[in-house]
């Protein structure tokens, strides 16, 4: 039991299975509860709905300017001049819908207000404003066709052909993607020829990994090799994305004898795997088979987001062994303390949690389009309505996009590591802690001094680069901490480009704004910092190797292997 909160009361199964399925997140009671506590303060409510009825009755007379074309300017500027669904002139210079959109705008204020009023709780109070922005998103004018200026320009200027094809799409949309818009054309890549497609072969393979050698493309390789451990909440091959936006194809190419792990897809078989299994089956069994195949004493890691976590839980348990086989770490948008994971603490808590077990209790795992749909309630406004307008109104088909065509080739999470992994880190913050145990042996993150590059990137919304940085000063050895542009997907897949930039000072634990206001930034990316610090620790040049794999462990599928299609 949580030390920090009394047990759950027990439900039926079939009870908690229902809530999950209607309700899986509680954003019902969540928002009843703020709405109950913004009751409680009659004042703030009255103040916020004079407001809202003084600013409407002034609405009149600002549409009429805009009617009369009166010049002069707006004693009232539009709240929102930098939301770019607004973006149609016609929103500002018509009448008629400049007033939809400054009644929407009042609307979500008022709204803001009244759930202002309701503070009280963190958890509730985040859930309440998801819930509620989710619906205020959903209703905005710019997704309905007689309220949408350029939908219905659209359609006048085709004859109405653009109504048509949106109505196709939609259905379209209903019918096989489960209601929501198709956000990119999956049918323009093909994973192993345009996406995945640097060359080597699977040279491992047991029921969860397959172990991925590089063919080397330089004349002389790095004496120590590089191990890359991806996310299993995602295919592997964010890390080799595309050619050249790929991370491995980049240390290929800048002489690295690269290796990379690709999970299998789990089913309902692997329901019982814990965090355990993925350590000693996953990344051990990798470590193990790169330093046979390379005969080098040392393997460096690079890694991201829960790659990362489990790479760092990894060297924390080796070190604590006495075993120093790994070298320098890189951790991309990781985050190993959990004390602040940002709006994902709207899914962790132990009400979602307990909803959670109950949706997974009947497959054995939670499906890949929960996963995919999670992450898209983070920014609803961003991953979902902004699709809408251009697909279901105007009949624009999707484009095709590499980052969005891997995001939507989601994997399944096995119930009792994924329960388990946010239970321990997510909701209890064990590594941290320094309570989290794997294979009996209780982790102490300051047991890793291996030298590690830190990356996080400025517009992350899953992993906060502020969190990332405090989870730097959990490290017992050097660290390097570098800010990027992009965000949790973007600020890794971030070749050298004019609008890349990062940030660097010398890390100090503590404050990450202080750490900021001192670092410098440079117009370029953090793959050629990366590359520079990474070749300062990664040995002597060698010849590269002759054959991919060796006698025991040879060669079989090319890359990407078969598990990336699972």
């Amino acid at each position: 039991m949580n030390q920090f909160e009394p047990a759950p009361v027990p439900l039926p199964n079939f009870v908690r299975q229902a809530e999950a399925k209607v309700d899986p997140l509680g954003w019902v009671p969540a928002t009843t509860n703020v709405l109950k506590r913004s009751l409680r303060h009659p004042d703030a409510l009255a103040l916020a709905l004079g407001r809202f009825a003084s600013r409407s009755a002034l609405l009149p007379a600002r549409s009429l300017v805009r009617a009369l074309n009166v010049s002069g300017g707006d004693a009232e500027a539009s709240k929102s001049s930098s939301d770019k669904r607004f973006a149609d002139p016609a929103w500002e210079e018509n009448p008629y819908f400049f007033s939809l959109r400054q009644y929407y705008d009042l609307w979500c204020q008022f709204i803001d207000e009244v759930l202002a009023a309701g503070q009280g709780d963190r958890i509730e109070d985040l859930k309440a404003s998801m819930a509620v922005h989710l619906v205020l998103d959903a209703l905005a004018p710019v997704n309905f066709l007689v309220t949408n200026p350029t939908a219905l320009s659209r359609a006048f200027q085709t004859g109405g052909k653009s109504l048509v094809r949106a109505t196709g799409l939609a259905i379209s949309d209903i019918v096989t993607n489960g209601g929501m818009p198709e956000k990119v054309d999956r049918s323009a890549f093909v994973v192993g020829k345009d996406l995945a497609a640097t060359p080597g072969s699977v040279v491992f393979r047991n029921d969860l990994i397959e172990l991925i050698q590089y063919a080397p493309q330089t004349d002389q390789v790095r004496s120590v090799p590089l191990l890359c451990s991806p996310p299993w909440i995602n295919k592997y091959y964010v890390m080799d994305l595309a050619p050249r936006r790929s991370l491995i194809e980049w240390a290929v190419q800048h002489g690295r004898n690269c290796f990379a792990i690709s999970y299998r897809n789990p089913d309902e078989s692997m329901g019982d795997l814990t965090m355990d299994d993925y350590i000693e089956n996953g990344l051990l069994t990798a470590i193990d088979v790169v330093a046979d195949i390379t005969g080098s004493n040392k393997v460096d890691i690079a890694a991201l987001c829960l790659g990362g976590a489990v790479t760092a839980m990894t060297a924390a348990l080796l070190a604590m062994r006495g075993d120093d086989r790994i070298g320098t770490l890189t951790l991309l948008n990781t985050m190993l303390d959990y004390s602040d994971p940002g709006d994902l603490s709207a899914f962790v808590d132990q009400e979602s949690l307990r909803r959670l077990e109950g949706r997974m209790s009947e497959s054995g795992y939670l499906h890949s389009s929960d996963m995919a749909l999670a992450f898209d309630l983070l920014r609803p406004r961003d991953l979902i309505f902004r699709y809408i307008p251009d697909r279901w109104l105007m009949g624009e088909t999707s484009a095709p996009f590499d980052i969005l065509a891997w995001n939507g080739d989601a994997t399944r999470m096995p119930a009792a590591m994924h329960n388990g992994y946010l239970r321990d880190l997510y909701h209890q913050n064990q590594l941290a802690r320094g309570v989290l145990e794997i294979h009996g042996t209780r982790l102490d993150p300051k047991a890793i001094t291996s030298d590690t590059y830190i990356v996080g990137a400025i517009n992350d919304h899953i992993v906060p680069w502020q969190a990332s940085y405090s989870s730097a000063g959990l490290l017992g050895g050097d660290v390097r901490y570098v800010l990027s542009s992009g965000g949790h997907i973007a600020g890794v897949v971030n070749p050298p480009s004019p609008k890349a930039w990062f940030e660097t000072s010398e890390y100090v634990p503590g404050d990450p704004q202080g750490w900021r206001s001192s670092a410098t930034r440079t117009p370029a990316s953090w793959w050629e910092d990366w590359t520079s610090w990474a070749d300062a620790r990664a040995g002597e040049f060698v010849a590269p190797p002759e054959k991919l794999g060796n006698d025991r462990y040879a060669p079989m599928d090319a890359a990407p292997g078969k598990y990336v299609h699972g």
